[in-house]
C-alpha cells in the first residue's frame, strides 16, 4: 500500500495548509504510530522490541539496532536505521520530514530529532512544514541534545550534550552550546 500523497509532500519539505484535504491522515497515522510506541515502551525483550520497530518503520530493521525504553515518534514510516545503532532512553523523533540514521549512531538520552514545524507567519502557523534530518555513520548525539529539521550530522561527528542543532554539522567535529557551533576538529 502506498502513501497518501500528503505524507509523500511533507518527505518532500512542503508547506501543509490547515485546510489540506488528507491533513486528518496525519492524526490517524501518528495515533497508530503512537500505539506501537507504546508496545515498545512496554517491553524489555530485545526481540520484541526490534520485531515492533520493524512494523513501526515499515522494514525489517537489523538485529543489532538497540532502543532502550521509553521511545516516541509520530510517523515510523520515514524512520530509517542503519546498522548497530543505539538510541538511549526517551528519544523523540518528530519524522514527517524523514531521518535517515547511518551506521554505528550512537544517541543519548532525551534526544530530539525534530523534522517538522510551523510557520512563523501567524496566518501560516497552523499548517506544517518539515525538512529531513541526516546522521551519518559513526556519529555520536550527546544527552538532551536537540536536532532541528533540515540538519545532517556529518560522519564521526559528536553533539554535545544539551547543544541545539540548527545548521549542518561537518564530518569529524565535535559541537555544542545553542545554537551549536564547532568546538573543535577530532584528529582521526
Amino acid at each position: 500500500m502506498s502513501e497518501p500523497t500528503l505524507f509523500n509532500e511533507l518527505k518532500a519539505g512542503a508547506h501543509i495548509a490547515p485546510n489540506h484535504p488528507e491533513r486528518h491522515l496525519l492524526r490517524e497515522a501518528s495515533y497508530k504510530a503512537i500505539a506501537l510506541c507504546q508496545q515498545i515502551n512496554q517491553s524489555a525483550n530485545p526481540v520484541e522490541i526490534t520485531a515492533l520497530l520493524s512494523e513501526l518503520v515499515g522494514q525489517k530493521v537489523d538485529e543489532t539496532v538497540a532502543i532502550f525504553p521509553p521511545f516516541h515518534t509520530n510517523y515510523g514510516k520515514h524512520l530509517q536505521l542503519g546498522k548497530n545503532v543505539f538510541i538511549n532512553f526517551n528519544c523523540t523523533m518528530l519524522a514527517w520530514g524523514g531521518i535517515t540514521i547511518e551506521d554505528d549512531v550512537l544517541i543519548a538520552p532525551n534526544v530530539s530529532l525534530l523534522t517538522e514545524g510551523h510557520s512563523i507567519q501567524p496566518n501560516e502557523r497552523q499548517g506544517l512544514q518539515s525538512n529531513p534530518i541526516h546522521i551519518k555513520k559513526g556519529a555520536w548525539i550527546g544527552a538532551n541534545a536537540t536536532i532541528l529539521q533540515g540538519v545532517t550530522i556529518g560522519e564521526n561527528a559528536v553533539v554535545a550534550a544539551g547543544s541545539v542543532v540548527s545548521k549542518d554539522v561537518p564530518d569529524n567535529v565535535i559541537v555544542g552550546g545553542i545554537p551549536a557551533k564547532i568546538i573543535k576538529e577530532i584528529e582521526k
